[in-house]
């Protein structure tokens, strides 16, 4: 079982890379290597980050994409709903239908709870967050 998928945490670290950068302007090519991120990929995550607002594109012989929101207010959670959709631990399939013991499956009711408690978590991570921790770890 995956809680996030490469394309989420591709999407996390791009942002973060950008996030480090400060207000410059940076190839997309310079990303993929820096993070290790095939750039095809890194150019469709990137196209999904700019249709959500998070990230800018500038055109041009000195153009490339910059973060465009404050990365206190990029909430983990909403990079991964974009990337991947809501957070679910089991999708509750039997033989590509839904479960019809779905409603009073005891399991599902935990299952639900723990994915609300990993939710709230997300909900209250921004990538600031994670700058702050990254500087710590650099520290330590």
């Amino acid at each position: 079982m995956k809680l996030l998928t490469k394309e989420t945490d591709y999407a996390i670290r791009a942002i973060m890379s950008l996030a480090g950068r400060g207000d410059g302007v940076v190839p997309s090519r310079d990303v993929s290597r820096q993070e290790g991120i095939p750039l095809q990929f890194l150019r469709r995550i990137l196209q999904t980050l700019i249709k959500a607002g998070f990230v800018e594109s500038r055109e041009g012989a000195n153009g490339g994409v910059t973060l465009k929101a404050d990365p206190g207010s990029i909430k983990i959670a909403d990079v991964i709903r974009l990337s991947q959709g809501n957070i679910q631990l089991t999708e509750c399939m039997f033989r590509k239908k839904i479960c019809s013991n779905r409603k009073t499956c005891v399991l599902r009711k935990r299952i639900k709870k723990i994915e609300n408690m990993v939710t709230r978590e997300f909900e209250d991570m921004t990538i600031k967050d994670l700058l702050r921790d990254l500087e710590v770890q650099d520290e330590a």
